[in-house]
């Protein structure tokens, strides 16, 4: 059922009861009012039956059979307005449930608008702008400094840094020379380089993680709201009761009134009110919760995935540990590295600086050789900083970490070290979600796996998948087994997005993460704290636990209600005003969700 139609078929029942009112109360014409209330009350009916059966072919049940059944009973023995008060409410309560699932998602627009557009063609001496759809494999491209790489290809003239992050997860740059490919979607550095286009854009990287992410929105997985989980029991209650009224009385007039307080208006209001009201906590909270099914799925999770790159860890590299050797001290290797590099924009060059706010010492004659380090002179020396092979002739046993070497005069005198800080708040968030009931919880990155196993092993995570694309990522989640559902997959980059939108339950950590991730998310984190994850957790078990409360106070009333009407002494008219009261103690029950707790 569309949200047009829903709110339409609101509207229309308001609008026929002002009629009806019009007619038997103002005109005194209460035939023509039964015409028009039962008229509509039938159409409504035929159109939430053919609702209700495309429901049950799809697996489902629906909480609608019941309030069918109620609305044609009191019309065919003449009680039209009770029959008209269960429409308000039942169109209502869809209206509502509509509010509360898939509030206004742009699905992938900022996807499709951030992928790139264009590029620079080279034709003979010139160098031509086209649009992307343009590029031919084959054809010779200039990308300029700070720009994103069009298509994928191979590099022929000039050598650069990139930024795949976005695409892959790796933190820290990454160094091209001559003959290696680079990916559409990375960010170049500071230098132009020239590529040859190996495919075309609708083959590239960036527009295969745009496929993958509508292919994973187009199959969710299977979920069977609570509501649906009572409806079954509740109506099969309902209609036992009602059969036996009508068969000890005699009179149709007995089925009509069991039903009409049998009316199932708790499971479609109470539980919508409760999700509406979670989702409002969790926006205080800084969490946006884009449909009320989430909550549901949250609260029932067994797997938790997370990325690790500004996920797990902050996304930007500091410095982690400094070495010297050769008589020099720590803080002079880092010293004169941070003097060396304070010029250039590199982002390794950045965390130096950042190491040290001040007292840098004075560099002269800066050069930087692209992809390999920066000379410089400090202090009448000659400080290098870089690869092992640009500082030092002499070999240099290399680690197994983002690091720079320093040499003076051509010495070696020792290297610093950087890493992606981890969060504080990330072993605290892993041990928060298994005290909730998580089974397992996982890191699939596209960092090495070396990295993410050490960092995994810091914060508590089960399992780890480390050298992963974004295709790979879909694939881990596709293979976790039933009983470890529902997923939730916790990503920021571009390269998350196809396992947001694949997952259960795709949260993104959107203060600083692609917009992309955010907008194929279920859920996004508006502060850049991953405990807003375990927050969101425990704000889906509180609702659903109000939502259950809710439910089973307006069933309890409900069935008290049926066995009284089934001896005849509430008459329809009365029986649907008491549903107006079970509505409102259950739907003041379900806004205890908002409180926080």
């Amino acid at each position: 059922m569309s949200k047009l139609s829903n709110y339409m078929r609101l509207i229309g029942v308001l609008a026929v009861g002002g009629i009806a009112l019009i007619l038997e109360f103002v005109l005194r014409l209460p035939f023509y009012s039964q015409i028009v209330i039962s008229t509509l009350g039938l159409f409504i009916a035929l159109l939430m039956f053919i609702d209700m059966v495309k429901t049950l072919r799809s697996g489902k049940f629906g909480v609608d059979l019941l309030a069918i059944t109620a609305v044609i009973a009191t019309i065919a023995v003449g009680e039209y307005w009770a029959g008209l008060i269960v429409l308000l409410m039942l169109t209502g309560g869809d209206a509502l449930e509509d509010y509360a699932a898939n509030k206004a998602n742009s699905e992938l627009q900022s996807l499709l608008e951030n992928s790139p557009q264009s590029a620079h063609l080279i034709t003979g001496d010139n160098l031509k702008a086209v649009q992307i759809d343009q590029v031919s494999v084959g054809d010779r491209l200039v990308v300029k400094p700070g720009e994103v790489i069009p298509v994928d290809g191979t590099l022929t003239r000039g050598n650069t840094t990139v930024d795949e992050a976005s695409l892959t997860g790796e933190s820290r740059p990454i160094d091209k020379a001559v003959g290696e490919t680079v990916m559409s979607g990375a960010i170049n550095g500071d230098n132009s380089f020239e590529m040859i286009a190996d495919k075309t854009a609708d083959d590239s990287q960036y527009q295969n993680i745009i496929r993958l992410v509508k292919q994973a929105e187009s199959t969710p997985a299977h979920f069977v709201r609570m509501a649906d989980r009572y409806a079954v029991p509740f109506t099969l209650l309902a209609y036992a009761i009602a059969g036996v009224a009508w068969y000890v009385a005699g009179d149709p007039i007995r089925f009509a009134e069991v039903l009409v307080v049998a009316s199932p208006c708790p499971l479609i209001l109470a539980a919508p009110i409760a999700l509406v009201s979670g989702m409002s906590r969790a926006s205080r909270n800084g969490i946006i919760v884009k449909s009320g099914t989430i909550i549901e799925k949250l609260a029932t999770a067994k797997t938790f995935a997370f990325d690790k790159t500004g996920t797990i860890t902050k996304g930007h590299l500091t410095v982690d540990q400094v070495y010297a050797t050769n008589g020099y001290t720590q803080k002079e290797v880092l010293a004169l590295a941070a003097g060396a590099e304070q010029q250039s924009s590199h982002i390794l060059a950045r965390s130096l600086v950042a190491a040290i706010p001040e007292n840098i010492p004075t560099a002269t004659n800066v050069v930087e050789t692209t992809a390999q380090g920066v000379t410089a002179t400090i202090d009448n020396k000659t400080v290098k900083v870089g690869k092992p092979s640009f500082i030092s002739k002499k070999p240099i046993k290399a680690i197994d970490q983002t690091t720079v070497y320093v040499s003076v005069n051509d010495h070696y005198i020792g290297y610093v070290s950087f890493s992606d800080e981890l969060r504080p708040e990330a072993k605290k968030v892993m041990d928060q979600l298994h005290d909730q009931g998580a089974k397992q919880i996982m890191m699939i990155s596209g960092d090495r796996k070396s990295i993410a196993h050490e960092i995994a092993q810091r914060v508590g995570i089960d399992k780890v998948y480390g050298d992963r694309l974004p295709e790979e990522k879909i694939s881990v989640i596709e293979k976790i087994e039933n009983q470890f559902r529902p997923v939730v997959m916790v990503g920021d980059g571009v390269n998350d997005a196809p396992s947001l939108a694949m997952a259960d339950v795709g949260i993104a950590m959107g203060a600083h993460g692609a917009t992309a991730a955010s907008e194929s998310a279920d859920a996004v984190v508006l502060k850049d704290n991953l405990g807003l994850v375990s927050k969101a957790v425990k704000i889906s078990n509180d609702t659903m636990n109000v939502a259950k409360q809710s439910v089973l106070i307006g069933i309890a009333i409900c069935t008290i209600l049926m066995l009284i009407a089934s001896f005849g002494v509430i008459p329809a008219i009365i029986g649907a005003l008491f549903q107006e009261v079970v509505d409102t103690i259950t739907i003041l029950w379900a806004l205890k969700a908002r409180v926080d707790q």
